[in-house]
């Protein structure tokens, strides 16, 4: 889901309004150094929810009509309204508790819509935990981090409470990535499609999700690897420790976050190498190996219970 745009329409139009939007922190500010890892202690209140990416036409167009993948995963082409109208049309692979949005080159507007874009929501699953991660943001440096609420419209021109989001900054290279925890609202709308709480304060991920990754090879992500700029680095790593994760420099330059299930690794890049990298998925059940080409992108599933989809960067040759 494209929070970043979104968000940033918002404030542009309330800035002609002139309601201000407060809480707007400046890229990198008050954002700790790559090297400063140390040990976690508290208790992990984020957990890895999905991550897009914009692809280069070519392989965005063969995910979209690759028979395997919809025999693969639970998959779906659909175009989502978000807050103020801003829509966005992603390819998505869905699973247990997390899930993949991929997008192609001019798929949305602007920045956004460039190769190598691509972003990360982390959530809780417990209600109430994101003002938590808030005062955690501002132990971490960020002493105005953003705050905002995203809505869905299903098509009635009704827009229905979504999720709250917190962010460290709105400027951004390349990826950026937010804090997010589903509203009761949503849970509460039937054309979700969501399933009843497991307990007391259940926001979680598998409640979101449907079961039908059951009937799917697919089951979710264990690991996603992501180039990003150094400035990107900067201010995701507040969210990342603030979130519980334990952060760790790789020798590259680059993070590697753990805890919650799903290790993410973010390398230091320039902005040309900026995008996803490598994906890798935990299956339902033992698969043989089949190597599958998808357009300048490959996914290789089993032997096995798990499968890697690794993708090409930079543009396309001759593009």
């Amino acid at each position: 889901m494209l929070l970043r745009r979104t968000l940033r329409m918002t404030m542009v139009l309330a800035a002609a309004l002139t309601l201000p939007l407060t809480g707007v922190a400046e890229a990198g500010t008050g954002t700790p150094e790559a090297g400063n890892t140390r040990p976690v202690t508290d208790r992990q209140l984020l957990f890895f929810n999905h991550a897009y990416g914009v692809l280069d036409r070519e392989t965005a167009d063969a995910v979209e009509h690759s028979a395997y993948l919809r025999d693969f995963a639970n998959f779906q082409v659909r175009t989502t309204t978000g807050a103020d109208g801003q829509t966005w049309t992603g390819r998505y692979l869905m699973g247990r508790e997390t899930y993949l949005e991929l997008l192609g080159v001019g798929d949305v507007a602007g920045q956004d819509g460039t190769l190598g874009s691509a972003g990360m929501g982390i959530s809780t699953e417990r209600a109430g935990d994101l003002p938590t991660v808030l005062g955690r943001l501002r132990d971490e440096g960020v002493a105005e981090p953003v705050e905002f609420g995203q809505t869905r419209d299903f098509g009635d021109g009704v827009p229905v409470p979504w999720f709250d989001a917190l962010l460290t900054t709105t400027q951004y290279d390349a990826f950026g990535a937010w804090a997010m925890e589903y509203r009761p609202e949503y849970f509460a709308d039937p054309r979700g499609n969501t399933e009843p709480p497991g307990h007391p304060g259940d926001v979680g991920r598998e409640r979101y999700l449907s079961d039908d990754y059951r009937a799917h090879l697919m089951r979710d992500v264990t690991a996603i690897r992501l180039g990003v700029t150094e400035g990107d680095l900067a201010d995701t790593l507040p969210l990342l420790r603030a979130g519980g994760f334990d952060v760790r420099t790789t020798p590259a330059g680059g993070v590697t976050a753990q805890r919650g299930g799903t290790t993410i690794r973010l390398d230091a890049v320039p902005r040309a190498e900026a995008g996803l990298r490598r994906i890798d998925l935990s299956l339902n059940r033992p698969a043989d190996r089949h190597r599958e080409r998808i357009g300048r992108s490959t996914l290789t599933v089993g032997p096995g219970s798990t499968a890697v989809w690794t993708f090409t960067t930079g543009p396309a040759t001759g593009s």
